[in-house]
């Protein structure tokens, strides 16, 4: 069953864990793994979950279950993942350096799913933010290795440049008559 927003849902910064969270009513809370010093100073203080964060959640569900074969809990996993990254992330800035480059150019709208490739590994992301040149991914794989130092985790956000995300392809098989 998929959650929909309601007018309890709350943004909260819940200090047990040191994470951004959502109140979704008086005994629920989901946990973003978005820590304090990547988010926005609002974020960090209890706000409403507005309609314009709904409309978000919603029309960002209502894609990945179009393009994404998953249980309904991780779609929602996801899709309130990709809204806390949308709307309360402080700005980046572009780190495609660590991504191969495609020729392919791409239109990479918000809900997109995407494949970056690093050290011949192919990983799926989510657009949750465009902008002109770049766009800021959400990691929908396990774990991205970028160097020996550093790597990113599902959900992880990073931005990098279009040339850098590659498109997904479907394999097609075609009987002869």
């Amino acid at each position: 069953m998929l959650l929909m927003p309601n007018r309890d849902w709350q943004w909260t910064y819940n200090d047990a864990y040191g994470v951004l969270s959502v109140s979704l009513g008086a005994e629920m809370e989901f946990l973003t793994p978005y820590k304090a010093k990547s988010l926005i100073p609002d974020a960090l203080h209890e706000h409403e979950f507005s309609v314009e964060h709904a409309r978000f959640y919603i029309e960002l569900l209502d894609r990945l279950q179009k393009n994404l074969k998953l249980t309904d809990a991780a779609l929602v996993q996801i899709a309130l993942n990709a809204t806390a990254a949308h709307f309360m992330l402080k700005p980046q800035m572009p780190k495609s350096w660590f991504f191969d480059t495609t020729d392919v150019c791409v239109y990479a709208e918000v809900g997109k799913v995407f494949e970056l490739k690093c050290n011949r590994e192919k990983y799926l992301v989510l657009v949750v933010e465009n902008t002109l040149q770049a766009a800021l991914v959400m990691m929908l794989s396990s774990e991205c290795c970028l160097s020996d130092a550093k790597s990113l985790q599902q959900f992880d956000t990073i931005k990098v440049m279009h040339n850098r995300l590659h498109e997904i392809r479907v394999k097609r098989h075609t009987v002869a008559a």
